[in-house]
This record gives structure tokens, sequence and C-alpha cells, in this order.
């Protein structure tokens, strides 16, 4: 019988061999699926505790004054310890910190086989945010009411190991055999834990499940066929809804109450539809927009039989839409509506080269190895195969490019994978849907496409509107860089699959088609062409450096703009010459690579395998070759209706440099290509207007022909009470101070509102430099008695995700933040109290794409600061505005430092596009007043 010790440990420190200590120990013992026995003490360190640590743990130094020393402990802890197998959340701290004690004292830590939480949970919930064990609790429904104390952690430790036991007894067989081979060098001995269930009838488990070849998949639901229904006329519904009588409303919406904006939108829309008509809709904070839009759409689309498109930028909102408002709405509806999810192709797993990478696992890197784990365990239960639901490890994204679905590796009829293929089947279910949801980058990618990836559609709507332009920017633009050929050169060559060309040469020669001469020319050309996109790039990198001006990007690059026929010397001219070169290689590789795959495709008596291989081999050249088109055109060809530039990072490799291009205006392609090929779309955001107008709107996306219909929802927040917009009038002028005088300012600023209203404060800026600047004047400021967190993007380590989470789980706390925490932020509440708007959100000067548009409005006799600076940087404002107030119940206050919002003509503008909200102006220390006596009437 197994037994285990699940073992807690809270030091003073990281290192048991830098002379720290363990000041409390929690365990349990385990034996027969049950936990049977339990320890808890402090220890007595005979040193201070670090007030960190008391932070973290809340663990004093009078808690371990009168605790026993670790000497004494060491009888009650060996007889539990000795033949047992050895469990902890991070064993290798536990077990390593454990051993040095003992052998400290002369003994040995006598256990069995080593059992890590955090990696067996990786590998057993492969769809979780966090694998802390405060998340894992939380998620899964533990007790957990003392986190960072050690008898806490060790029981809720030892309800998660005999969770993951379960999940893994109830893995399929192959599934268990592809894992005992990846996991053999694994922290954890899973494949000793394996090899024991192998040896039981595992029968039961292995019919739950799907099996194909090698692998073992979720059973797939009957997909639902299309509606048929005739649903009622919605005027009828609509009225129902205003009379608060139709069926089941209160349950649907939890906490329901009735929107009159809410139902001015759904009426305006089904209008649009039904009069064919384009209409721009700004819906403020606290509308309900997702459902009222929703709700007409899927009366139109199941009365008329066509399908609506629901195109949104953001996954956040796809998944929002998913789970949280289409249950809503169809509890709400009194017929059925097929929904479907489709995404782009890269989001899917393709299962015939995920097969294919499970042989080969040995020479892959522990990230490679945990990635395939946690893909084994996730096709037992994903019904979509989307990466999105995927908790990967850094290293698994760039596995990911290896197994996504992609077009250039199709089988067709030769492919035994595709009646289960993810992506089909995605496509399959938003052919019959009546609501197809998408992203902006995927409906234009269809437009593009000779075989289009959507169902034919003559309705949508676009929510998140005020970044369609961008989008459409972004997808009619190009760009490339150094690492996108590295990683073709690597698989063609090298890598954990020995080299795709080494295959093909074993292929060929096993058919007796191997030509020595084209072959070792077309290899030695595709050595030249990787020496040669190395000294290309490295040169790039160098003309950039010497010649750009101040500009950088949201990512901390360097920008430099370029005409490439206008640019001189003799690094740009060796650019010029180095890409031709390049050009010519690439041809002579490509021709002769191409006829290899021909000749072997033709053949029928190839094997599926070989088949597969050569898909492969004939996508990375397929993907090499247009890497180079792009790299051409970027370098050698110009288009005037384009910008072009280059960036790099400074401090980066010598050849990490990106090259982009993209129109300066889309109002003609979206005018041409979308609106005019489409019967209605709706367009919606909280943020469309400049001044209560949509004609900025209207202008750059190409409507001005159509007609367009326009509706402006007002926010249903109360403002007046809710909120106070302060303007602090004893900050320096920018132009009038240096960057460092203002960052110093902001940072005494921002820690005298954190120490008066003790809430929390997110705070908003336009660039990281700004930022990286105020965060290192805060800490010189700050004293030992300060306990406001500072969570900081690009700082502070983890994804935007993982910051808001941090700052959510903080008591008190301040997040800093720049251009993506502008929007897409939901804390109500207590989450989110005040909100600094460091300065106003105009772009960079020397942004390349708004450079470009200046010129442009220049061109046209047009003011470029009032005809596209100041509109993008309101709208822009009032997303970052928008975060402070998300309920009914919120109460905040916002404080703008950029005091040309008070000085200038034109901040006037930024006020009239917001709410009606009380302002006050003054010294801070005034307005801080004000905002204590805000906060009493609460």
């Amino acid at each position: 019988m197994e037994r285990y010790v699940v073992i807690d440990l809270e030091t003073t420190g990281h290192s048991a061999k830098l002379g720290e200590k363990i000041i409390q120990i929690g365990a349990v013992v385990i034996e027969a699926g049950q936990i049977v026995e339990r320890f808890a003490s402090y220890v007595n360190p005979k040193k201070e505790i670090p007030p960190f640590i008391t932070e973290l743990t809340g663990i004093t130094d009078e808690h371990v004054t009168e605790a026993p020393l670790f000497s004494e402990l060491i009888p009650f802890l060996l007889p539990m310890l000795e033949n047992a197998d050895f469990v902890a959340h991070n064993v290798l701290f536990d077990y390593s910190f454990l051993k040095h004690e003992l052998e400290a004292h002369g003994y040995e830590l006598n256990t069995n086989h080593q059992y890590d939480t955090v990696e067996l949970a990786r590998i057993l919930l492969p769809s979780e945010e966090s694998y802390k064990l405060g998340h894992l609790a939380e998620q899964l429904g533990f007790e957990h009411e003392r986190p960072h104390q050690a008898d806490s952690d060790a029981e809720v430790t030892g309800e998660l190991f005999l969770l993951l036991l379960e999940k893994l007894n109830a893995l399929p067989t192959s599934t268990l055999e592809h894992l005992q081979r990846i996991t053999k060098t694994f922290r954890s001995d899973i494949d000793h834990h394996i090899e024991n269930l192998l040896r039981q009838d595992r029968k039961a488990q292995d019919n739950l499940f799907d099996h194909f070849r090698s692998l073992s998949l979720r059973r797939m639901e009957k997909e639902s066929s299309e509606n048929s229904e005739q649903p009622p006329p919605l005027q009828t519904v609509l009225q129902q809804l205003k009379d608060d009588q139709m069926k089941d409303t209160k349950q649907a919406f939890e906490r329901y109450e009735k929107r009159a904006g809410q139902l001015q939108m759904m009426e305006a829309i089904s209008n649009a539809f039904e009069s064919n008509e384009h209409i721009l809709i700004e819906a403020g904070t606290g509308t309900g927009k997702s459902i009222a839009y929703l709700f007409p759409a899927a009366f139109y689309s199941v009365a008329n039989q066509v399908p609506i498109v629901v195109s949104t930028q953001t996954i956040p909102l796809q998944e929002q839409l998913l789970t949280k408002d289409i249950p809503i709405l169809k509890k709400l509806l009194p017929f059925q509506l097929n929904v479907a999810l489709l995404k782009g192709r890269n989001h899917y797993l393709c299962l015939r080269k995920f097969e294919q990478s499970l042989t080969y696992v040995e020479d892959d890197t522990y990230d490679v190895q945990l990635t395939k784990a946690q893909i084994l365990v996730w096709i037992t239960e994903t019904t979509t195969g989307d990466i999105e639901e995927l908790s990967l490890p850094t290293g698994g994204r760039t596995f990911w490019h290896d197994v996504k679905s992609d077009a250039n590796t199709e089988l067709g009829s030769f492919n035994p994978w595709l009646s289960r293929c993810y992506y089909a089947r995605a496509r399959r279910r938003a052919q019959k849907a009546n609501i197809i949801i998408t992203n902006h980058a995927l409906l234009f990618t269809d437009l593009a496409t000779e075989q289009p990836l959507l169902p034919a559609y003559k309705h949508a709507i676009i929510d998140e509107a005020h970044h369609f332009e961008e989008a459409a920017s972004n997808h009619l633009g190009q760009s490339t860089d150094y690492l996108s050929f590295t990683y073709v050169f690597a698989r063609l060559t090298s890598g954990a699959d020995n080299g795709l060309l080494n295959k093909l040469k074993d292929m060929l020669e096993r058919y007796h088609l191997f030509e020595a001469n084209p072959y070792f020319k077309m290899e030695k050309k595709l050595k030249a062409m990787n020496e040669e996109v190395d000294e290309l790039f490295r040169m790039l990198f160098r003309y950039v450096e010497k010649h750009y001006r101040v500009s950088t990007s949201d990512v901390g690059r360097v920008r430099y703009r370029y005409q490439s026929f206008k640019e001189s010397g003799p690094i740009w001219d060796a650019i010029l010459e180095s890409c031709m070169r390049l050009h010519v290689l690439c041809k002579d590789m490509f021709t002769p690579l191409m006829n290899f795959c021909s000749l072997l495709n033709d053949l029928e008596e190839l094997a599926y395998l070989e088949r597969a291989l050569l898909a492969d081999i004939h996508a990375m050249a397929k993907q090499l070759y247009e890497n180079e088109q792009v790299l051409y055109e970027l370098l050698l060809e110009a288009d005037l209706n384009y910008v072009y530039w280059i960036e790099i990072e400074a401090k980066g490799a010598k050849n990490a440099a990106f090259l982009y291009k993209k129109p300066i205006d889309v109002a003609e392609t979206l005018a041409d290509r979308f609106f005019t090929e489409k019967k209605s779309v709706v367009l919606t955001s909280a943020t469309l207007t400049v001044n209560q107008s949509f004609d900025y709107q209207v202008e750059r996306l190409g409507l001005e022909d159509f007609g367009v219909k326009r509706l402006l929802i007002p926010t249903s927040f109360d403002y007046e009470k809710q909120a106070r917009l302060l303007l602090p009038t004893d900050m320096p002028s920018i132009k009038e101070v240096s960057e460092t005088e203002y960052a110093m300012e902001v940072a005494i600023k921002i820690e005298r509102i954190s120490q008066e209203t003790k809430g929390k404060i997110l705070v908003l800026f336009t660039s990281f430099e700004m930022l990286r600047a105020v965060y290192e004047y805060m800490k010189d400021l700050r004293t030992d008695e300060t306990t406001t967190t500072i969570i900081a993007q690009g700082i502070t380590s983890g994804s935007r995700i993982k910051l808001i989470k941090l700052f959510k789980q903080s008591e008190s706390g301040l997040l800093f933040g720049t251009s993506s925490f502008w929007e897409g932020i939901d804390m109500p509440g207590a989450e989110l109290e005040h909100l600094v708007i460091v300065r106003l959100p105009f772009s960079p000067p020397g942004e390349p794409h708004i450079e470009a548009q200046f010129e442009k409005a220049k061109e046209a006799g047009l003011n470029p600061f009032m005809a596209v600076s100041l509109p993008q940087a309101i709208i822009r404002f009032k997303q970052g505005f928008g975060r402070l107030i998300r309920t009914k119940e919120d109460k905040g206050c916002i404080y703008i430092l950029d005091r040309r919002i008070s000085t200038t003509r034109y901040g006037s503008a930024f006020v009239k596009s917001l709410p009606p909200i009380p302002i006050s102006k003054g010294k801070l220390e005034r307005l801080l007043e004000e905002v204590q006596e805000f906060q009493k009437n609460k």
C-alpha cells in the first residue's frame, strides 16, 4: 500500500545553505486515499524573522519564541517520513530544506518517491490560470483559511494531491502510456505511479473516451442541427420587456433592472437590420450592450434564416459573450438558438502534428515535455482544441507553432484525423449557427482569402468598434523579423526531429529519387540564406541605431520610419544588395525543393506518415518563401499609400530588428470591400464619439456615402453622485520642465493620493519610460511603514492578466499600466476606487503611422492635430476614464495630472466628451480634503 507524507515548511528565507531556518512545519500522512495523520508545529529558528516573511506568513517572533527547536521535533518527524513518498507544493524547496536540516543534526531523509503538486497540477489541470496553492484551493473548493501557514498549506496540498491522483487514475490507458514515457525526467516520479496504474484493469476508464490511432480524446456529442423554429415578432417581445412582462426575465438577469438605454439599442438594431442600414451606436457604460445587440440579432437570424457575425477585438470579450451573455440570452429567448465561436486557424490544435510530435520526446526541453503532457490530458477534456484553454509554460508557446492547425499542412483525404479535426469541427458549427462570434482579425482575413473562412453573411455586429480601423490597418499591412526566418531555418535543418531536410533526403533515397547534385546545391543555398538573413538584420539594426530619432514603441523598442527610395549611405546600400542576394538565393533554393516534394507527392505508395512529413516540409518551405517575399516588398518596393518603419530592441540582440508597413488610410478599402458588400453593419462601443459627434468615425471608417444611422446612448450611471473629476493645479506644465522633473512630481502626487485615500489606485501612463521613472522615484519616497504594494507593468513579472489579479488580491495597492491597461479592465467596488491619468493620451511624437496620417491631413488642407491627434486622444481618454465606475454602486475619483486639460483650448474637448461629472480644480492638498468628504458620504 502506497504511503505519502505531505510536507510544507515556512522558513526565514530561501536557502538553508545560507543559514536560513524553518519557522513552521506542517505535515499530513495519506494512506489508502485518505489523510490519516496530521502534524504541525512552530519552530524556534534562534534568529529574528525578517519583516517580509512576517508580512507573507503572518508568523511573528512572538509565535516562535517559546516554540520547540527543530532538534526536538525530529523524533516526531522521522517515523512519518520513513519509507513514505514525499509530497510538496514545489518539492525541490521543501525536500532540500528539510534534508539539509536533518543532515545538520546527523539524520538522513529516508523517503521513496517524490511528487511535486505544482508540476502534477500543471499536467493534470492544464487549463488553470495559476498554479499557486491559494488559487488552486479557491478553484477546487478546498478550505484554505490561512495561506502561507504550514499546517493549512500542508492540509490543502494533501487534498490537492488526492484529487490529482484521482484525475490521473481516470485517464485512459494510451494517455498514461504516453505520459509515462514523457515524464521520466520530471521532478515528480509520476512514471512510477503510472506503472502501477497500468498493471490494473482499465476497461472502465477506457470506455469513456474516443480512442483513435495512438491518442485518446474526449467523446464528442452529436453536432446540433439547423434551427427551423419561427420566433414571435421582435417588436411584440420588446414591448413585453418594456412592460416587464416577459417570461423568465428576472430569472435570466441576476438583479434584473429595466434599462431604457438597452431597450433603445435593441430597437435601433432591429430597425437597422430590417431596413438594411448601417448604424453607429455609442452605448455608455452600464447600458448592457452585449445583450442589447445579441437579442435582436437572435430574432432576426432565426426569423430570416440568415447568419449574423458578431466580431470583437479581444479574446476576453469573446469569452464573456460565450460564458456569460449567451447563457442569459438563451434563457430569455422563446426559441432555440445556435451560437458558434470561430477563431483563426492557428488557435486550434492539429492532432496529426501532435501525434507525430510524440514520436520523439527524449531530446525535448523540459518545457516542451511538460507541454506535451498537458496537451495529452487536455485532449481528453476539450471540445474545442482552442489554445486559449491551455496554460502553457513559456517554452510551450514556441512548441505550439509546431502543432497548431495550418492550411499549408493539410493532407485532405489522406489525413486520418480529418473527422476529428478541431478546426474543421469549429467551421462546421459556424456553418450551422445563427450567431457566429469571431474577432476583427479573422473577419479581415476572411475578406482577403479566395476561400472564405466564415459562412456567407450580410449582417454583422462590430463590438469594440473603436478598434475596427486599427484592426483593418494591421491586417492590410505586413511585417517580418529575424525570428520569423530562424524558426523556419531551425525546422528545416535541426531541432528535435533532426531537421526536415534530412528526412526529405531519407525519403528520396528510399524511393530512389535522390539526386545528389541538385539536393546539395539546395542545401548549400539554404545555409547561405541563413547567413545572409543574419547579416541583413544586423545591418538593419546598425542603420536604425545610427539614424533613429527619439521615438519608442509601446513595448520599449526604438522606431525609425523609412522610405526605401529616399534612404542613403553605405549601410543602406549594403542592406539593399543583401536583400537582392537573399531574393535570388531563395528562388534558387525553393524551386528544387518544390520539385523534390512534387516527385514524392505523386507516388501512390507513399505512406500516411510520409505524406504528413512532406506536408510539413512543404509548409516550412512555403513559409520561408513568403517571409522572403515580404522582406523584399518592405525593402525593395515602395507604395506611397503605406507607411514603412523598423523597430529595434536597443539593448537586445544585434539582429533583433522588426520591419513593418501599414496603409495610411483604410477608409476607401473598408467602404469598397466591407460596407458595400454587407446589408447591415452595427458598429458599437462605449467610446465612438468625439465631443458628442460621430463624424470622426464616419470619416475614418469610410462610411460617408452610406447614410449611416447614429445613436448615442448615455451612461446609466449617475456620475454626479458616484464620481469626482479632480484637476490638480500644482502640477508643473509638461513643456516647462524636463521629463525627469515631471516624473518626480508625478511620483510625489501619487504617493500623497495613496497616503490620504488608503484605497486601490490605477495609474495610467502613456509611455514605459515615464512609468519606469515614476516607479523608481516612488521607491525612494517610500518608508519602512509604507504597506501599499506597487504593481507595475514591465517591472513586476507576469502577464497583464496576472498583474490585474495581483492587484485585485492586494488589500491596498497601486497598479501602474500603459496602453493595454487603458481598456478591458473591470474592477467594480473596492477593487478600484481611484484612477490617476498621468498624461493626456496623445500618440507619442514620431509614431510612424500617426506621423503619416498627419502628412496626409496636411495635404488635404486640414489641421493634423485637430483632425487626427485630438480625436484619437479623446477616444483613448474616454476608455481610460471608463475603468473606474463599473456598477451603479461604485464610487470613485479620477485625477488628471496633465494641466493641459484645464490650461489649453483643446483641453475642454476632453471634458465635454465625458458624462456630466462634478469637477474640482485646485492644489492637490485641498482636493484631497474634498476626496475625504466624498468618501465619508459613501
